[in-house]
């Protein structure tokens, strides 16, 4: 892990969350900074808690045909297709990059069966640095007719418990809201060994051109983020911190530190700053001042002090 951790202010926002020691409880998300290099020129990294890595495969992807990427009111749809070089690319030539940055680095794997995520996991365990793996099973199941694993308890499950066996980095469990109970996907996830989860990944949605009856997306639909899903997202924390006892990680529409803060005190331990990065580059180190800034005004010590403090 990364141990230099400069600095001091009269509230603590350091965390620990499984093992994992974060300087602060902002991270950017799975996606939204690549591997780090496009903004390290245009924000100082060193002042987040993290950066989650974009998705990994198994294999080299292409992603989707265009157009990849709409905007809609209050957020954007996105279907990029897991577009990335491959797992040992990434090693090879990601991660010495990577490992040099002063912040925590979460590596996000995606694969089509158990084997390919487990396998992935395998691998990783032998690369020093990485501080957690995000293992991210809104992925088809290929085996399975094509079902995301994320929409069935029993195969996030046995991606969870593969994953957990072949490693010894911790493990995040990142869900989808696409299914009819969260709750019951985070219990089963936490049971299998995940030591902690992200959530919530993109809602589906879709655009149209009227003019010419044909879909915006190439691929039809997409992951909808940004504000207008956080009420959502806010909401899948409250529900699934009163169904779990291993640390959650809120994402969805974190665009200000008033929307960290929401979801701290809904009961996320940690937040990643997904799309606002591609309005303001600078939105995560933004945040970090503005939860500080929060906290000495409320006379808070340390940022656990918000942790799941809603009333109700």
């Amino acid at each position: 892990m990364h141990a230099k951790f400069a600095g001091s202010t009269s509230v603590d926002l350091s965390i620990e969350i499984a093992g994992m020691a974060l300087r602060n409880p902002v991270l950017l998300a799975s996606g939204t900074c690549n591997y780090g290099q496009e903004l390290q020129s245009i924000t100082d990294l060193s002042q987040l808690g993290g950066i989650v890595t974009k998705t990994i495969t198994p294999q080299p992807r292409a992603g989707n045909r265009p157009q990849r990427i709409v905007e809609t009111p209050a957020g954007m749809l996105n279907s990029i297709g897991l577009q990335n070089p491959g797992l040992e690319d990434f090693v090879e030539n990601k991660w010495p990059f990577l490992e040099s940055l002063d912040t925590q680095i979460v590596v996000n794997i995606a694969g089509h069966t158990i084997e390919e995520f487990a396998d992935m996991a395998a691998r990783l365990d032998d690369v020093q640095g990485i501080a957690a793996l995000e293992v991210n099973i809104s992925c088809p199941n290929v085996k399975a007719g094509g079902a995301n694993f994320a929409n069935s308890p029993s195969a996030s499950a046995e991606v969870i418990g593969a994953v957990r066996r072949v490693t010894q980095h911790p493990v995040i469990a990142k869900l989808s809201p696409n299914v009819t109970d969260i709750a019951e996907i985070a219990r089963a996830a936490e049971e299998a060994g995940a030591d902690a989860l992200s959530l919530i990944n993109t809602l589906v949605g879709m655009a149209i051109d009227v003019k010419n009856r044909r879909p915006l997306l190439g691929n039809i639909t997409g992951g909808l983020s940004g504000p207008a899903i956080k009420p959502v997202a806010l909401a899948m924390i409250w529900k699934v911190a009163q169904a779990v006892r291993i640390p959650l990680i809120g994402l969805g529409g974190i665009c200000t530190a008033q929307d960290a803060v929401e979801f701290l005190v809904a009961g996320a331990s940690a937040v990643q700053v997904g799309t606002a990065s591609f309005v303001n580059p600078n939105a995560g180190v933004e945040i970090v001042e503005g939860i500080r800034r929060y906290g000495d005004e409320c006379g808070i010590q340390h940022i656990g002090q918000l942790i799941g403090s809603l009333q109700t």
